[in-house]
């Protein structure tokens, strides 16, 4: 029997292929991926390793250094003095260290009346007279006018005195300094401590107690040529002098009236011109000395001057090689303005974006001799945050020995970075 096969059915058809996604679609998806896969990983640095993201968040941001801005040192040209070509001779000024102009002047020599300074100062120190007051009476008495004429026979300068006068401690020492009174030097001496020979000892000590190493003292009067000193210790003198207020009234004194003595007049005859206010004329038989005090204005303020000339043929010449001296000191004062309040001194930036400037707080002027020159050093400090005003340093001005500090404060503000600067720069903070 023939068996007869069934036809094969037809193949399935293949299924429909599903449509491609958009290419916009694709796009979308990958930067859901990045964005949402970053912020899990920082979710996970929070949720999961919190650890880390607190150290950052609370790490010590960078302190920003600052940027110096020095400025330069200001120096004027030097000044040119007319110098004696004779004798020894200093000369200095209140507050400046060592002298201004010198010559010979380490050479201890003969001060002659200058000596009677010392007897002021020593007299003055044991017996001060109060600020408008004429200190303690004194009895003059025939003692006393064995002096004056045991002066006139050695030559020496008097003044008059007469037994039985009273006359009061600053009167005295106008009689002793302003006429150059050899006779009053030795009887204050006597009358302050007891005898010239007690008076000698505590002045030398005195010397020796004020730094004037050079000084020595035979007598109060000057008369004795074993009076001698250097001039760079007699500027010193000077300056010591016109620190007590009734001896500069005195020295700065032309002439004065005392009933029982007459009129008095400064043997000082510089005294009144060139600024002269001071101090003490000295006399030896062979040379003429002259410890001499001025003021000098400059700009706002006023520099007083100290200096002597020993060594002398006679006062004419002495006053003369002064006056030329003065006359060529004064113009080398300069007032010189280091720096002006708001100079910009410093300047931060900070990785974050920052910025801010370091400006002084106040200006600065001072008073140089020559070409001393004037300097500013400034030391800022780093900061973190700091908010606008605050102080951040010092510029320090100098011109040889004075210093003035000046306060320097920032302008403008240094802020937090904030939390994203922070975790996004890690390695921009400081390690703990």
């Amino acid at each position: 029997m023939t068996r007869t096969l069934d036809p094969a059915p037809p193949p399935a058809a293949a299924p429909a292929a599903a449509p491609s996604p958009r290419p916009s679609a694709r796009v979308y998806r990958r930067r859901r991926i990045v964005v949402f896969g970053t912020l899990g990983m920082l979710l996970a640095g929070l949720v999961g390793g919190g650890a880390y993201a607190m150290t950052t968040l609370n790490a010590p941001i960078p302190a920003a250094a600052p940027s110096v801005i020095d400025p330069a040192p200001i120096v004027a040209p030097p000044q040119v003095v007319d110098q004696p070509d004779f004798g020894a001779w200093a000369v200095g000024a209140v507050g400046f260290d060592g002298a201004l102009a010198a010559g010979n002047d380490s050479t201890a020599m003969p001060i002659a009346s200058i000596a009677k300074v010392v007897t002021a100062l020593v007299l003055l120190e044991k017996q001060p007279i109060p600020a408008g007051e004429s200190g303690p009476d004194i009895r003059y008495t025939d003692a006393d006018v064995a002096i004056y004429w045991d002066m006139i026979a050695q030559n020496g300068s008097v003044a008059p005195v007469a037994a039985g006068a009273t006359l009061s401690l600053k009167e005295s020492l106008e009689a002793m300094l302003l006429p150059s009174g050899n006779n009053y030097a030795i009887s204050l001496a006597i009358w302050g401590f007891g005898s010239v020979d007690a008076y000698v000892e505590r002045a030398n000590a005195w010397a020796a107690e004020q730094g004037l190493t050079s000084l020595r003292i035979a007598d109060p009067s000057g008369l004795s040529l074993e009076n001698t000193a250097t001039a760079a210790d007699l500027v010193r003198l000077g300056e010591l002098a016109l620190q007590d207020a009734t001896l500069a009234e005195i020295v700065a004194t032309q002439q004065v009236d005392i009933p029982e003595l007459g009129t008095l007049k400064n043997s000082n005859r510089l005294l009144g011109t060139h600024g002269v206010d001071g101090i003490k004329t000295g006399t030896t038989d062979d040379a003429a000395n002259l410890l001499f005090s001025t003021d000098v204005a400059v700009g706002s303020s006023s520099i007083t001057v100290v200096g002597v000339l020993l060594g002398g043929a006679n006062h004419p010449a002495v006053r003369q090689a002064i006056a030329e001296m003065i006359d060529t000191i004064a113009p080398g004062f300069h007032e010189v303005v280091a720096i002006e309040a708001g100079t910009e001194v410093a300047t931060y930036a900070t990785p974050w974006g920052d910025t801010a400037s370091a400006r002084t707080a106040e200006g600065a002027t001072v008073v140089v001799w020559s070409d001393t020159p004037v300097d500013v050093a400034v030391t800022a400090q780093p900061i973190t945050l700091a908010a606008d005003g605050a102080d951040v340093g010092t510029a320090v001005v100098t011109a040889g020995t004075q210093r003035i500090e000046v306060p320097i404060v920032l302008d403008g503000t240094v802020d937090d970075p904030g939390a994203w600067w922070r975790l996004t720069n890690p390695g921009g903070l400081d390690a703990d």
